[in-house]
């Protein structure tokens, strides 16, 4: 799931000589990255659920770790890059990033509360480099061809969306995990070893992860890159033909957008979590969670395919209401889903991925028009409303335990409808919108 931060602005500076082609290489890379190190959340929380007995509630705070951490982190991270650099900041986002990988290995034998701690540092650093490393997409090359940049490295971001649950299913799933029924009838002495041996299968993983981090932090540190320079988002000047207005609250559909950045980051992140469990129900596929975790693939690859449908569509159809169409018939999906069963709930609720994939973007641009000189900071409150990704799928958990899985779903459903009104509302505002 791609994001994008921008908690000050950058402009170019001075560029060093030679070839941009290998600073892009590693920073495209750092976009793979996170987008793995996110989507792995979505194999960890069915195999941590089922390791300590955990109901969906408990489970679903790993997400509230995580994404809790962008929330938190954000602003003190914006701070962390003024201090530094972008340059020393994106190694220190990798060295925390690595620092959180490496706890999983405490973290198998210390408890379900080490788990948490460790998912909190790693999305710190994740967090920190989000807002380091956007900037270089823009200046590592001519400024006429950084859309297609951006576009390159979020498409190796949703690449590794969409095979970390694979990968995970394969590396972490593959031993199998008892049934609640068949824990509780082992003896206490083999209930501790069991727990034991099973969350020690994240080790490995994680701590290849770990390594792969802190090679490309001595990589990041060595390579030459351009110079960039913090500047003062309140020294901006106004858009042309945008009104002056005194406060960023001032805008309206900033304050509209930032919520509908909470509500869909939360409803992408609690499909995706709540998915294994799902194709695991008898009536739905009956899959194990490792041969589930594959089709947790297609959910972050549809997003990656929607997502150049979605541009081409957007060359001739309004944002607001190719919005509001992707969200409406994300809606159906779900309700179709909740009702049917087997291969029709199964590939019902996958298939929201595909209309997810121009949510983000979408939200994110119609938030930031016309902001002019609060630009900046209207953008890094819509990094900070991501926190949804944390508290929606919290909601969802404790709807499960009450009401069922099925019954659910319908929280993200909720979320998708306010993403309906704001596309339809943005439209609106669109066509009565002054000329500039």
């Amino acid at each position: 799931m791609e994001h994008i931060s921008g908690l000050g602005v950058a402009q170019r500076g001075d560029t060093q000589g030679g070839s941009n082609t290998a600073p892009l290489m590693i920073v495209t890379l750092l976009f793979f990255l996170w987008g793995l190190l996110t989507s792995l959340n979505d194999v960890l929380i069915p195999h941590l659920k089922a390791v300590y007995s955990l109901n969906y509630v408990q489970a679903m705070l790993v997400q509230f770790c995580f994404f809790g951490a962008y929330f938190i982190v954000s602003l003190p991270a914006g701070m962390l890059i003024k201090r530094l650099g972008y340059q020393n900041g994106a190694v220190a986002g990798l060295v925390i990033a690595a620092m959180g990988c490496a706890l999983f290995y405490p973290a198998s034998t210390g408890g379900y509360g080490m788990f948490l701690f460790a998912f909190f540092v790693l999305a710190a650093g994740i967090t920190v480099l989000q807002v380091a490393a956007n900037p270089y997409v823009t200046v590592l090359g001519d400024p006429a061809t950084a859309s297609s940049r951006l576009s390159l490295t979020q498409a190796f971001n949703s690449l590794g969306t969409a095979i970390a649950p694979t990968l995970g299913g394969l590396l972490i799933l593959s031993g199998g995990v008892l049934t609640e029924v068949q824990f509780a009838q082992l003896p206490s002495v083999e209930q501790v070893a069991y727990q034991a041996q099973q969350a020690g299968s994240v080790r490995g993983p994680y701590l290849a992860l770990c390594a792969a981090l802190l090679m490309l932090a001595v990589l990041f540190a060595l390579v030459r890159l351009p110079k960039i320079a913090y500047a003062d988002t309140a020294a901006q000047d106004e858009a042309p033909g945008a009104p002056l207005k005194a406060s960023l609250f001032s805008y309206r559909h900033l304050v509209l957008g930032a919520i509908g950045i909470f509500v869909y980051v939360g409803a992408e992140v609690s499909i995706g979590s709540f998915l294994i469990n799902f194709l695991g129900e008898a009536d739905v596929a009956g899959l194990a969670p490792s041969a589930a975790a594959h089709y947790v693939s297609y959910y972050w690859g549809g997003a990656m395919a929607g997502r150049f449908i979605g541009f081409a569509v957007m060359r001739y159809i309004s944002p607001g209401k190719t919005l509001a169409f992707n969200a409406a018939v994300s809606i159906a999906l779900i309700l179709l889903a909740i009702l049917s069963k087997g291969h029709v709930a199964m590939w019902a609720i996958i298939a929201v991925g595909v209309f997810n994939s121009v949510m983000f973007p979408t939200i994110f641009s119609m938030a930031l028009n016309g902001l002019g000189r609060f630009t900046g900071q209207g953008s890094g409150v819509l990094c900070m409303a991501i926190v949804g990704g944390a508290i929606v799928p919290f909601v969802q958990g404790y709807v499960a335990d009450v009401a069922g899985l099925y019954t659910s779903f319908l929280v993200p459903a909720v979320c998708y409808c306010y993403i309906v009104y704001f596309g339809v509302k943005y439209a609106a505002m669109y066509r009565n919108a002054p000329a500039a």
